[in-house]
């Protein structure tokens, strides 16, 4: 199998000068509640989420000659965002995928590049489909949001960084979608540190890579409406990413619609910080199961900040 802590610690070289150390915040208000609480802050990462590490990572390992190639992905959005910064910070070119049902929110961060934006499908694993088939039709070179050892070992450095700036860490809770973010974080901190326990967590409108797991195999589910639209969707047939999940995450955790609008009305109301739906799946999970983490030091993936006005609007008059 992929060795996931070498692709990381070879992306840690590669992208430092590109992406930001973000901070690992001591939650007093989650800490007060059970475990001493740690929030790994890449909703204030450069492009708004941990996407640009990866794609940074895959780019870099790329261009060398390839300068005029064109490079083609899909994405709900903060993957598609990360890419056109990526793109135009090393001047290459580029062509976003998003579904048509994509967060406004997102759409508008992605024009704000000079990139190419397209619209095809309405869940995830179509549009990642449709554009894989594109690139390859075109010449062109398709970069997958997760389904990549270069994407998920940038994804990864988040671990390099956990164990510089806290080292003891009993659990780690990481949002999942198509499973590249936490892949890398698993694969390099139980190298690092073997005890260590990851711990998934998808909203129960869209869980299908919990369900696949359960499975045994790589299911088609159509998902629900969900406030996490970053983790929504569908995962790539044969994506190298479900072995990774079934090797190295100890357990996951479903939430609710409800948790997962209480957990971003939590983080600021008592942080004063603006998170997506994705990113408060750990927080959910963590509010869920408080006595599971009694005594333990745990961290979790805050993984980005996208979030429309009209669905904080939503949550703040508690339509949810």
């Amino acid at each position: 199998m992929l060795d996931i802590a070498s692709e990381v610690r070879e992306a840690e070289l590669r992208i430092r000068d590109y992406v930001r150390e973000t901070p690992l915040e001591y939650s007093r208000p989650l800490s007060k509640l059970g475990a001493r609480v740690y929030l790994k802050l890449e909703n204030i990462q450069l492009s708004g989420s941990f996407k640009i590490r990866g794609v940074f990572n895959k780019l870099l390992s790329v261009v060398n000659g390839n300068e005029n190639a064109v490079f083609v992905t899909a994405s709900t959005g903060n993957h598609g965002a990360a890419f056109a910064h990526a793109i135009n910070t090393l001047n290459l070119k580029g062509i976003v995928f998003l579904p048509e049902n994509a967060s406004p929110a997102k759409i508008r961060d992605i024009k704000q590049y000079d990139i190419d934006l397209r619209f095809y499908g309405r869940d995830s694993v179509e549009t990642e489909r449709f554009a894989r088939k594109f690139a390859d039709e075109n010449g062109f070179q398709y970069i997958s949001p997760y389904n990549d050892p270069k994407i998920i070992g940038g994804q990864g450095t988040i671990g390099i960084e956990l164990e510089r700036q806290l080292g003891d860490i009993d659990r780690v809770i990481v949002p999942v979608g198509g499973g590249g973010l936490i892949s890398g974080i698993a694969g390099y901190l139980k190298d690092a540190m073997p005890s260590i326990k990851i711990i998934g967590v998808q909203p129960e409108n869209s869980a299908v890579m919990y369900h696949s797991i359960k499975a045994g195999r790589i299911l088609e589910m159509e998902s629900k409406p969900t406030l996490s639209d970053g983790t929504a969707g569908g995962i790539e047939e044969g994506t190298i990413t479900f072995e990774l999940c079934r090797k190295y995450v100890d357990d996951f955790f479903l939430v609710s619609e409800e948790d997962i609008a209480k957990s971003i009305l939590f983080i600021l109301e008592r942080h004063h910080l603006l998170i997506e739906g994705a990113a408060a799946l750990p927080v959910a999970a963590y509010l869920n199961n408080i006595d599971e983490f009694e005594g333990e030091n745990v961290v979790l993936i805050i993984s980005g900040c996208r979030i429309g006005l009209d669905v904080l609007k939503r949550i703040l008059s508690s339509t949810y």
